[in-house]
């Protein structure tokens, strides 16, 4: 007995002295493994977090800068399009006006060419209607020329 007691305490000398420490620092070394993975995994989660937070900003901030860089162009696009209609109608008063005044330039071009003829062939129809020569001059030049003053000043009911 006093044998198994020896050796007993030697076994427990051997134990206390050499296993349990190494022990000891294995559960030491294992808890600090586990302990600072979950706090480097809790650094990682907040680290993750604030950059999840930045890119959330950052989107906001891009999704206000593509509303503003939109509403800028539909101002942009607006006043272009004014600006063309404006254009446009300058455009078409002037070929408006144009035509105004090609139609009274070709107005006097067409009475100018007629002029000389018109006056003989009314006095000569106005004579055939009467029944009479109307050939005099004096009454011929005086009607032709009331005519032809007739036709150079348009009545204000033409308008």
């Amino acid at each position: 007995m006093i044998a198994g007691l020896v050796l007993f305490a030697l076994l427990c000398f051997v134990l206390m002295k050499y296993v349990f420490p190494r022990m000891e620092a294995t559960f030491e070394a294992r808890t600090d493994a586990i302990e600072g993975g979950l706090e480097r995994a809790a650094r990682a989660q907040e680290e993750a977090a604030a950059l999840l937070a930045e890119y959330r900003a950052q989107l906001a901030g891009a999704r206000r800068d593509a509303a503003a860089i939109r509403e800028e162009a539909r101002a942009e696009a607006h006043a272009r399009r004014a600006e063309i209609l404006a254009e446009t109608e300058r455009e078409r008063d002037a070929i408006i006006a144009a035509g105004r005044d090609a139609m009274a330039a070709d107005r006097r071009a067409v009475l100018a060419e007629l002029r000389p003829g018109l006056g003989a062939i009314a006095v000569e129809l106005a004579g055939r209607i009467v029944g009479e020569s109307l050939a005099e001059e004096a009454r011929e030049r005086g009607t032709v020329e009331r005519f032809l003053g007739e036709l150079d000043d348009p009545a204000p009911a033409a308008t």
